[in-house]
């Protein structure tokens, strides 16, 4: 009787090699189809860090900031470092977004802004946006947003604080609001 389980023994180890080969193929199978589902074309990634680096590049000019340099990774054949670039872009583009959202004197800008009228009103008087700037000040202060957006009432109030405050940090201080920064305590 052992006999005839020892001439099943070759078999059964075929068919378990059998199985065992189709169930890896299967896996690295499912593991190429994921990867392929998950990983961007380099075609994909240049576009990604073209993205990134636009934010980043908008985020900056709002706040006067100047430029972060780039190089050409478009032209570089390594994936690998086109996947370093893309999230270097996205780490700067976040973090020009956070400091963009947090204007320097935030708090005064918002309490101006509650006497002076709603972010996307232009009253027809010749000032415009929640913190009420003429032509001139856009010009001044804000002439990319005014080149590339119109007037202050079309800007972000983000927008609008950042192009007060660059006022602010010229020296007129808080005095282009006479009435309403005095109502807020700030001159």
């Amino acid at each position: 009787m052992l006999r005839k389980h020892l001439r099943l023994l070759p078999v059964l180890a075929f068919v378990l090699l059998g199985v065992a080969a189709l169930t890896s193929t299967r896996q690295a199978e499912a593991r190429e189809t994921k990867v392929a589902t998950l990983a961007p074309s380099d075609a994909g990634i240049v576009r990604q860090i073209h993205h990134y680096r636009h934010a980043t590049w908008r985020w900056q000019s709002v706040m006067g900031a100047p430029r972060s340099r780039a190089a050409r990774a478009e032209k570089d054949p390594s994936r690998k470092f086109k996947l370093w670039v893309r999230n270097l872009w996205k780490h700067r583009a976040k973090r020009a977004r956070r400091v963009a959202v947090n204007p320097p004197h935030k708090s005064a800008w918002l309490c101006i802004h509650r006497y002076e009228g709603a972010w996307t009103s232009a009253t027809g008087n010749g000032y415009y946006g929640g913190l009420q700037m003429d032509i001139g000040f856009q010009q001044a202060y804000g002439s990319y947003l005014l080149r590339t957006k119109g007037t202050a009432d079309n800007w972000t109030p983000a927008e609008q604080m950042w192009v007060a405050a660059r006022a602010h940090m010229s020296g007129r201080g808080f005095y282009p609001w006479p009435n309403t920064a005095r109502a807020c305590g700030l001159i």
